[in-house]
């Protein structure tokens, strides 16, 4: 079966792919997210953990405790630092960065989330359900 999401870094290091389609895709607007992409949020699309495989080099991870306590290690190409994905210890999730998709096209967020840490320059999508918080 082909890969429904495939993806990589900017300096063609890391390659990746997920057999399956993402479970969600939302733009959070948390702080750790708003530093780590260096915008107002990250689109993310969200696939099980087993579903997400490198196929090419390795990621460097940046380990932080969230709002709820759980960890979240974010995965970023060691070369060129693109950011690649990030896994939630709290969830059986790994989120994917949409900007490092193949098809960026791909990501149809359907929800915006951390919105109460968004600044007020920060764009927003009308019709997406928004979330001051983590909705789980």
């Amino acid at each position: 079966m082909a890969a429904k999401i495939v993806g990589g870094c900017m300096c063609g290091a890391v390659r990746y792919e997920s057999a399956t389609d993402a479970v969600m895709q939302a733009n959070c607007y948390c702080r750790d997210c708003q530093r780590s992409t260096g915008s107002a949020f990250a689109p993310v699309l969200l696939v099980p953990k087993e579903a997400f495989k490198l196929t090419k080099g390795e990621l460097k991870h940046y380990e932080v405790t969230g709002d709820s306590g759980n960890k979240v290690s974010r995965a970023f190409c060691a070369n060129c630092g693109s950011p690649i994905m990030s896994v939630l210890s709290g969830m059986p999730f790994t989120a994917i960065k949409a900007s490092s998709l193949d098809d960026p096209n791909q990501f149809q967020p359907t929800a915006s989330i951390f919105v109460a840490s968004a600044p007020k320059w920060a764009p927003h999508f009308p019709g997406v359900p928004t979330f001051a918080r983590n909705p789980g």
